[in-house]
């Protein structure tokens, strides 16, 4: 990326405001990055933990498995998912607060004994998977914004800083040249006007 200046002390100025502005905001984006990655971490490994207590709890209950056939469809459903939103490392991801299960009434005592714990192991396992995907679509998010900050801190650190200073410090030279440019012209001026002062007395 080239950065645009001009050889003056206007250019020089903003130049060096920019550069003080990226090199202070790095340590904070290196910070960032760093606290995401563990997050994504932790979210992963969170979503995996219910995944496999999801499978492990379904397989508790494979020997109900000719049981289910008597349940009654549509007995149990997902009314609504309340999420709430939490930041993590500057980043907004959602989190489970609960979720609303719809039961339809039945005769618990027209029905099989265990239709209710049927009904508590159904809205156990919906819990699981729920809590599962929602943690995954955090880890997915700040995966996302873990890409993004280790971006900017490359930009920051491989391209703008060095840019930054390379251009203060051909400004800076340029403007060395022409200041000794400048007091050369002088002293040559000034030896000529002492010649010629010589001359003529």
């Amino acid at each position: 990326m080239a950065i645009k200046f001009q050889y003056n002390k206007t250019s020089l100025t903003n130049l060096g405001k920019q550069l003080k502005v990226r090199q202070r905001a790095l340590p904070t984006l290196k910070n960032k990055e760093s606290a995401l990655r563990v997050s994504v971490i932790a979210a992963k490994a969170e979503a995996e933990r219910l995944q496999k207590d999801l499978e492990e709890t379904l397989a508790t209950y494979d020997y109900m498995a000719g049981l289910w056939t008597e349940f009654e469809p549509g007995l149990i459903s997902v009314k609504d998912v309340e999420l709430i939103t939490v930041k993590v490392a500057g980043v907004r991801t959602p989190e489970l607060k609960k979720v609303i299960f719809d039961v339809k009434p039945f005769d618990a005592f027209a029905k099989p004994m265990w239709y209710s714990d049927g009904v508590a192991i159904l809205k156990r396992l919906a819990s699981l998977g729920i809590s599962a995907e929602v943690y995954a679509e955090k880890s997915r998010i700040l995966e996302f914004q873990r890409k993004k900050t280790t971006q900017k801190v490359n930009l920051y650190e491989k391209v703008q800083i060095p840019g930054y200073q390379e251009a203060i410090r051909k400004i800076k030279r340029f403007m060395e040249d022409e200041e000794n440019l400048s007091k050369a012209s002088q002293k040559i001026v000034k030896t000529r006007h002492q010649e010629e002062e010589e001359e003529e007395a």
